[in-house]
């Protein structure tokens, strides 16, 4: 009897000390986590006109593009975290519009967004569920720019002179509304919604220039383990 109870005393202490260790493992501060997704980018394009020589309301769209993500997350309080998505660029199509609509594609771009957020997460440090809302600085680097023949027929360009474009790197404030919903301590789901107020500018290589906003629609998710 009493070797019975020296068993369960001490089955008792392993299982409060593997409790306390995996409380210890919620979303409390100073926890470090970790994500692997895909994020899927959508631009809400509002195209300015090229500009002179070209025909009025020569404008552009641009396509979706989604890529394998993740990211890194640090709990600095309970409730406030910093986060900082992480991933493979994203290649973008430049379409023609307007007065070029049906010209098909102008050229591509590689882009890697970089943000950097600050969240705030409701609930219980401990809750299942703990949505939250964030917001952001992004900086977007444009590189591997891409044209067509399209663009080159567009720009009165031809094949021994085609023509090439450039795009600016730019910021952006970018807010932010998600979930995290934990399987367990350890492993978790985060999904998000953010979208990036994002402008810039493409040069031609024929002296052209066109305005562009993009300000993309990005949904993102993952699964997480936390440290």
């Amino acid at each position: 009897m009493q070797h019975f109870s020296k068993t369960t005393l001490a089955a008792s202490l392993t299982l409060v000390a593997l409790l306390a260790g995996t409380s210890a493992s919620a979303q409390v501060a100073g926890t470090f986590s970790a994500r692997a997704g895909f994020t899927h980018i959508a631009p809400q394009v509002s195209s300015g006109n090229l500009s002179t020589p070209s025909f009025p309301g020569t404008t552009v769209d641009v396509g979706s593009a989604s890529a394998l993500t993740g990211g890194l997350n640090y709990m600095v309080t309970d409730h406030w975290a910093v986060d900082l998505p992480v991933g493979l660029p994203f290649k973008h199509n430049f379409y023609g519009d307007g007065a070029i609509a049906g010209t098909g594609k102008l050229g591509e771009t590689k882009v890697v967004p970089a943000t950097l957020f600050a969240q705030y997460r409701f609930g219980e440090a401990n809750a299942q569920f703990r949505p939250y809302l964030g917001l952001g600085v992004t900086y977007s680097r444009f590189f591997k720019n891409r044209s067509t023949a399209a663009l080159t027929a567009v720009t009165g360009g031809n094949p021994a002179n085609p023509t090439t474009a450039s795009i600016d790197n730019k910021w952006g404030l970018t807010p932010q509304v998600g979930f995290v919903w934990n399987f367990n301590e350890r492993w978790f789901v985060d999904a998000a919604y953010y979208k990036s107020f994002l402008k810039t500018t493409t040069h031609l290589s024929s002296g052209q220039s066109i305005h562009i906003k993009l300000n993309p629609n990005v949904l993102a998710i993952g699964i997480g383990y936390r440290f």
